[in-house]
């Protein structure tokens, strides 16, 4: 009889139809609600617990960081809209099924799987943030912000146990990740706001207009942690753009926003960016500075406690949740596109074991800007070659979609520009000292110059945009 009840529960995973080797559908489209909840979710969500708290650690003036989150956010919101979202709803193909007829069979196997650990790195921190606040209540030692590798016996069974629980929901699918989405992102935002005002009178604001004072001298004071690089406006301003690099420019926003009925959606991002990467970072900088003040525990779950009592460490648990379900969705994408058959609700649950032992380590959750910072640029040329044969290669003549065309298993000018951009980058690092935050955007030029002028070599007949079709 169970064996029965197990064949019943895998086929009805099966039956979950996700598009992953052919366009969506007409009537499988989603409405703009959803993808207002899914923005909101994902980035009103774990990753603001720890990217505000390391903007204070790491010296930003008051000013510097409402005008940087202010521009560069807004720079986002244009790069979902104007790169990404039309590209999406114009193929309607997953990231990774399009990249294929760009790129070959052979590299996509190499880039799907970099793809697919990026992502379950970037889940597993935020495992690792919930993991916080469900271990707070049973005095589980929390890691500092210097922390590597696992702690305690109770760290470990309470990221395995979070992570059970993600996965699980990133097995059921777009739809009901959106759903979930849409019903908690309301909510995590308010507790975000609540967390950071309730805690203003005991860092001395007692009327709006102490605020900005008190935003100076103790929360966003121009003065670095030990250890720490200060940031800039323009650090601030490059971050909050590039902190997405991957999902924007880098085209892994294919994979949900393929989903939607007009490609002006993509400028819904403005709910995840001004929610989530203006207001939450904002608000957990005001925690983090109280905690640091107090002498007490810098990570998420003691931070929203100490904001909102129980509310908080709830909303932390469900904001890592926000963040994580969407991105192992996406690397289990990645994973099954070069799989042969295997269903995505297989392959979603590997890919989420992978990520519950990558959430053991808290580095990642610690040093969250740098590894959000590097995961984007490696992704970020793949983004360029798909802008480029979307758009560039018809309008010069030349055939879009050549590896699929000539069937050819491995594209060279594809693994050019992905090689030559990341080492130009890494060139301009050491000549320059560029830091890591500001190399997307000449990396992106780069690797759209490698790429169109390789395919220019590629294809020596210079085909009419009409013959390619």
């Amino acid at each position: 009889m169970a064996s029965s009840d197990e064949q019943t529960l895998a086929d009805r995973l099966d039956e979950i139809e996700e598009f992953d080797r052919e366009p969506v559908d007409e009537d499988n489209l989603q409405g703009p609600s959803n993808f207002i909840g899914l923005f909101a979710s994902e980035h009103v969500a774990g990753t603001e617990f720890v990217i505000g708290p390391l903007f204070v650690a790491h010296g930003v003036a008051a000013a510097d960081l409402m005008w940087g989150l202010l521009f560069g956010n807004l720079l986002a919101v244009l790069s979902w809209a104007l790169i990404c979202a039309p590209i999406a709803t114009g193929t309607r193909l997953n990231l990774y099924w399009k990249l294929r007829k760009i790129a070959g069979p052979g590299l996509l196997v190499v880039y799907n799987i970099v793809n697919a650990l990026m992502f379950c790195f970037l889940a597993g921190s935020m495992i690792s943030v919930a993991a916080t606040a469900v271990g707070l209540p049973f005095d589980m030692a929390m890691p500092g912000l210097d922390a590597l590798y696992p702690n305690s016996v109770s760290w470990v069974i309470t990221v395995l146990l979070v992570g059970s629980v993600v996965t699980v929901l990133a097995i059921l699918g777009f739809e009901k990740i959106t759903y979930f989405g849409k019903v908690a992102s309301p909510w995590l935002f308010f507790v975000f706001v609540a967390c950071g005002v309730a805690v203003l009178p005991q860092l001395g604001v007692n009327s709006i207009w102490d605020f900005w004072e008190v935003a100076n001298e103790k929360i966003w004071t121009g003065e670095p942690a030990e250890g720490r690089v200060q940031f800039t406006f323009w650090h601030v301003l490059f971050f909050a753009w590039f902190t997405n690099l991957g999902h924007h420019v880098g085209m892994g926003d294919l994979s949900t926003l393929r989903y939607a009925k007009k490609w002006t959606y993509g400028f819904l991002s403005a709910f995840g960016m001004y929610l989530g990467h203006f207001v939450a970072w904002i608000a957990s900088g005001i925690l983090v500075a109280l905690a640091m003040q107090q002498g007490g525990e810098v990570a998420s779950g003691p931070i929203a406690y100490l904001g909102a009592g129980i509310a908080g460490l709830i909303a932390v648990v469900i904001a890592g949740w926000t963040t994580a379900n969407p991105t192992i969705y996406r690397a289990g994408l990645a994973i099954q596109t070069v799989t042969p058959d295997w269903k995505l609700w297989k392959v979603t649950g590997a890919v989420g074991a992978v990520t519950t032992i990558a959430a053991l380590f808290p580095a990642l959750m610690m040093r969250l800007l740098d590894f959000v910072a590097l995961y984007g640029l490696i992704l970020m040329p793949m983004g360029a070659v798909i802008f480029a044969d979307y758009w560039l290669l018809p309008k010069l003549g030349l055939r879009e979609n050549y590896a699929e065309w000539g069937e050819i298993v491995f594209s060279w000018p594809a693994a050019l520009t992905w090689g030559g951009t990341l080492a130009a980058c890494w060139g301009i690092n050491v000549a320059w000292g560029l830091q890591i935050f500001f190399l997307g955007l000449p990396g992106w030029f780069i690797a759209v110059a490698l790429y169109v002028g390789a395919s220019y070599v590629q294809q020596p007949r210079r085909q009419k945009a009409s013959a390619s079709a």
